[in-house]
Parts: C-alpha cells; structure tokens; sequence
C-alpha cells in the first residue's frame, strides 16, 4: 500500500521517502498493517567499489605517490566506522600547508583540508595553528588499507610495501614525518630517524647500508621501545643526497636543511676517526683457551682490550658478533685538536640540532 500524498498544506518538512510529513506520516502508519507499507529508501544507494582501480591511482611506482603513502604510514592515521564510514586524516603545523594541498591535488578523491587552534603542552606561550587534511572516500580508504596503511594504533606494526614502490621518496616522507635534518650544536651534518616500528627500522638501515656503506644496527631503547637511527658527516651527507634530489616533493624546511647537509664538505685538518675493530668467534675462542698476555700478543691486541673481552664473554654481557654499529656514527665526526663529538638527547636527537 503506498501512502498517500501529504495534502496538509501547512506542512513544511515534507519527508521525502515517504511522501509525507512525519506527522502525517506517523497517522498513516497507525492504522496500515507493517506488511503493507512500503520499504523505506532512506539515504543515497551505495557505490560499488573497483579496489583494482583505486590501486592503480595510488601507483606506489610513482615518486609522488610513494612520498604520499610514506607520510601517511608515519605521521597519517585511518579511522574507521560501522557501515564502511571511516577518514584517512593529516595533521600538520599550518606552515606546512603547502604539502597538504600538494596531497589534495595528487588524490583523485574528493578530499578536504580544515583549520583549528588550540593550546598545546608544547606551545605554552602562544596558541598552534594546525591544517588537516580529511579524506573521507570509501574506495581510496580500501586501496590505502590494503597496501599496507593500518587502521587505528599502527605505530609499532608499519612496515614498507609489499609492492615495487619508489624508494628514496618514500623513505624521504618517513624522514620527514619522523626524522631530523640538520647540523648539531658542533657543526656536523647529521640525519636521523625514530620510529616503534622494528620493520621500519631495519628497512631504513638497509638502505643505509646501500647507499652509505655505513652498518646500522639499532635496537630499541628501555624506556619506550623506541627506535633512534642517527648518521653524522659523510653517511648523512651521502644520504641526505640520496634522499632529496632537485624538484622532489618534501617538507620545505627540510628539504632546505637537506641541501645545506648535502653541500658539507669536511674542512682541512679534521682527521676521521677509523671504524673500531669487531671481535670474530675465533678471537673469542683465543681469549678463552690462553692467558691474557699469549691472546693479546697472538691478536695484535692490547691485555687490557682481551681482558675487558674475557670479563664480558663469562658475564654473557658481549656484543653479538656483526655490524653492531648503533653508537658508532657519533665516532665519524672527529677532529684533529679533539673536539668531542656531538652529544645526543634522550631521544636520539642531537642537542641543538634542528627538527
């Protein structure tokens, strides 16, 4: 039975679905059996979704968009909802603007960008202006989620892509959503990198290694389970080229850090310090048949060196054997009259370097 027209001409919130005002409509309905009224048709039909399509826009082969999923794994977050409601969301200090609008224009959705101010712990004296970029489409969210962007708490869980993706932009948005580039309070060039992600972590010492030639080893600190990455002088000089080439898309004020580390050159009399000599499993075995003095003498070490070895070995407290250079990188940066090296903060962020 379909009911009738509203013909109250005094009604002014007619109800489309259903042809009739509420208050008419709820009259109707009183006296109309459940199994005669029709179905509502409340809301829009929902679109289908070509997940294949959507994958195809966000082509991680792409320099552009590989920055764009790299920023959106670290410094991005993708909410969801019942009924397949949800956002993808950014939100950065309003003078990074720039790379948000950048971000609207690559998106093929539609996609919005929304101002606020607010106090802050960290901006006691004046308020923070902050832009976030909002994208709301339930095809794009899909195709994001199934390349590798997680829903909800992802901190600890991201990882790089499974599919081909352009590396050095997308490790750029990594460095500059969670990294540093700059120069210490000592003048040394330096990058660095934090995240909770162990498979982020090895990622980008992997890359280290390739492009640098520098071993990384980080392992987590106590307090948070963090993750502190840092290169100093030629590493970082070597891969903050590596990173940001001329026209990328980046954060402007680090891609302006990244061009001044990029240009430092080692001035004349600052030796560099040789990379410390790793203990093998056969040295370990040497140190533990002999006496100090036949160990040392056969190693080409001092007694104390294989003492120190030896007290440590029995303790279980030895370094595993590899590339463990995690604290290592601070030790490229020396100079002849002995400056000392630059120092860290408890984050892993050098004292006076720039964010």
């Amino acid at each position: 039975m379909t009911p009738p027209e509203c013909s109250d001409h005094h009604c002014t919130r007619p109800a489309k679905a259903r042809g009739m005002c509420d208050r008419h409509y709820k009259r109707w309905a009183r006296v109309t059996p459940k199994a005669s009224r029709p179905p509502a048709r409340l809301g829009r039909p929902s679109r289908e979704i070509d997940l294949d399509r959507a994958r195809r826009t966000f082509d991680l082969e792409l320099p552009e968009m590989a920055y764009l999923f790299g920023f959106l794994q670290t410094d991005g977050n993708l909410s969801t909802m019942s009924r397949g409601r949800g956002r993808v969301s950014v939100e950065l200090s309003r003078r990074d603007l720039p790379i948000l609008e950048r971000f609207q224009q690559l998106v093929p959705y539609r996609s919005t960008i929304t101002f606020r101010t607010r106090s802050t712990n960290f901006s006691s004296r004046e308020p923070h202006h902050s832009a976030t970029w909002h994208l709301f489409d339930l095809e794009a969210r899909s195709a994001l989620e199934s390349l590798g962007l997680p829903a909800g708490k992802k901190s600890a869980i991201i990882k790089p892509p499974e599919v081909p993706f352009s590396e050095p932009d997308y490790v750029r948005a990594l460095i500059d959503a969670d990294g540093s580039v700059g120069f210490t309070g000592n003048g040394y060039p330096f990058v660095s990198f934090t995240t909770a992600s162990p498979g982020l972590s090895a990622y980008v010492c992997e890359k280290v290694l390739e492009v640098t030639g520098a071993h990384r080893t980080v392992k987590p600190n106590k307090r948070d389970s963090i993750y502190n990455l840092l290169l100093t002088c030629e590493p970082a000089v070597d891969f903050a080229r590596w990173l940001y080439y001329d026209g990328c898309l980046a954060l402007e004020r680090k891609y302006v850090k990244a061009i001044e580390v990029a240009a430092w050159v080692r001035p004349a009399g600052m030796r560099q310090r040789s990379s410390p000599r790793r203990w093998t499993p056969q040295e370990d075995e040497v140190v533990m048949a002999m006496s100090i003095a036949e160990a040392a003498e056969k190693l080409g070490r001092t007694e104390r060196s294989v003492n120190m070895r030896r007290v440590r070995l029995r303790k279980g407290t030895a370094r595993t054997h590899g590339n463990d250079a995690s604290s290592r990188s601070l030790n490229e940066c020396s100079d002849a009259d002995g400056v000392p090296s630059p120092s860290v903060g408890s984050e892993g962020r050098p004292v006076g370097a720039p964010g």
